[in-house]
């Protein structure tokens, strides 16, 4: 990886269409989204740096057409330690996915009739 770039927005259509207008705009890709709250989406792209700093500026111009940009950054060379942001949480070494728990075993109805001889 040589560059991050972010486009925040508030909402989601807004978003999304920083994420098509940047991926359209140059040769980067997208490493996700973050949902900070209070309707803020933040689109996460990679590529070289060069890249990186043609998509934002794209998207977030065209995302100022449909929505609220919020904050657009690009930071060049970004260092290794960073990427723990992007991970998954068992990937960082934190909590490992848990299974369901399974429902106790039925126990087997007892014979009524075991308290009556002969029958």
């Amino acid at each position: 990886m040589k560059a991050l770039g972010f486009i925040e927005t508030r909402g989601f259509v807004a978003a999304t269409e920083a994420a098509d207008s940047a991926l359209k705009a140059a040769n980067v890709s997208l490493l996700g989204q973050k949902w900070p709250g209070s309707g803020y989406v933040a689109v996460i792209i990679t590529g070289d740096v060069a890249a990186v700093k043609a998509a934002v500026e794209a998207g977030a111009g065209s995302a100022a057409n449909v929505g609220e940009i919020i904050s657009a950054q690009v930071i060049a060379r970004p260092h290794e330690g960073l990427m723990i942001l992007f991970e998954e949480p068992a990937k960082q070494g934190g909590a490992k996915k848990r299974t369901p728990a399974k429902a106790p075993a039925k126990k087997a109805p007892e014979d009524k009739n075991d308290d009556k001889p002969g029958i």
